[in-house]
């Protein structure tokens, strides 16, 4: 690709690609360039550099967030269907929550987010910096909650880059964890009681326990106000 064809918006859409796929370490400019069918350096006249390019996917991937109405749907629908929307697009691009870590942030994607989030906690009753506070408590959550997910992504991606098999390992670490939690009584249940697999499948349902616990204490803070 002829470097006056390129455009910013195709080469931060690709670097997500090649992002989600390799991840942060996977990243660089000549294999940018290759995927784009172009030099490397012609992508230096687009974007300044890898971390302005990290930037600016960073900021992109917000966008696919869907931004409900509070006043049609009620704050707390409108906070629920954000939490879960944010969650399954930082699932989708597990690069973004270890870069959290070594970038700030920043650009009109992430900004639209924050701000309707303080929409709909102002709308709820929260004032001033509580709304900021009860906004950021359930976004720590939801970044908390999908950092298993990330790390499991990164730990498959280097094992692979080693030459290495990763669901071998990953099936030989639980079978190592398992015979460890057989010397405590309640983990034995979970791994080997009549309720096991009840257990194996609770993990897939805790992030919506989780944010409806937690979005029900707000509502009763607020209640408990008059």
């Amino acid at each position: 690709m002829a470097r006056d064809t390129l455009t910013q918006e195709h080469i931060v859409r690709t670097a997500i690609e090649l992002l989600d796929e390799e991840g942060l370490d996977g990243l660089n400019m000549r294999s940018l360039g290759k995927r784009l069918g172009t030099a490397a350096t012609a992508v230096y006249w687009h974007v300044k550099n890898k971390d302005n390019l990290v930037l600016l996917a960073g900021d992109h991937v917000w966008h696919e967030i869907e931004l409900p109405d509070p006043e049609a749907i009620g704050w707390h629908a409108a906070a629920t269907s954000m939490a879960l929307s944010l969650h399954a697009m930082l699932s989708r691009h597990s690069w973004l929550v270890p870069a959290f870590g070594s970038y700030l942030f920043y650009g009109p994607g992430k900004a639209r987010f924050d701000d309707l989030s303080l929409a709909v906690y102002e709308s709820a009753g929260f004032t001033g910096p509580e709304a900021d506070r009860a906004a950021g408590t359930v976004f720590t959550y939801v970044l908390g909650s999908v950092l298993g997910t990330s790390a499991e992504a990164s730990l498959i991606r280097r094992l692979g880059r080693d030459g290495g098999d990763p669901e071998e390992l990953i099936r030989e670490t639980v079978t190592k964890a398992t015979e460890v939690a057989r010397q405590f009584p309640r983990l034995r249940t979970r791994v080997d009681g009549p309720a096991a697999t009840e257990y194996a499948a609770a993990p897939e349902r805790t992030f919506e326990f989780g944010l409806r616990i937690l979005l029900g204490g707000l509502e009763a803070e607020l209640t408990a106000r008059g």
